[in-house]
């Protein structure tokens, strides 16, 4: 089992960056798959990036590709990403999650655990 914390979110505006963090606790990050996700109000929670136990892998949603980095520190417990050239319609809150599979998706349901999410707002 882990705990997931996100952390990082506030108010930016366009064209600026963020860094959040999704800190864990109890069974080792390196374990899983981590991916990140969001959703914006009266809207589906979508998929934004995943990277693999080593994190030599990753894979984006196409509208953040160029613009977002998704890495990790296991030896911190630690997935971050880093976003960049931040667009309101970025505008969500974000969360991070688990997946125990042994390969990359971007399904919600294959995710076992999930942070609380961190608000990040894009102004115009």
């Amino acid at each position: 089992q882990v705990q997931l914390v996100e952390s990082g979110g506030g108010l930016v505006q366009a064209g600026g960056s963020l860094r959040l963090s999704c800190a864990a606790s109890g069974r080792t990050l390196s374990s899983y798959y981590v991916g990140w996700f969001r959703q914006a109000p009266g809207k589906e929670r979508e998929f934004v990036a995943i990277i693999s136990r080593s994190g030599n892998m990753q894979y984006y949603t196409e509208s953040v590709k160029g613009r977002f980095t998704i890495s990790r520190d296991n030896a911190e417990n630690t997935v971050y990403l880093q976003m960049s050239s931040l667009k309101p319609e970025d505008t969500a809150v974000y969360y991070c999650a688990t997946s125990p599979r042994i390969q990359l998706t971007t399904t919600t349901a294959a995710y076992d655990y999930w942070g609380q999410g961190t608000q990040v707002t894009v102004s115009s």
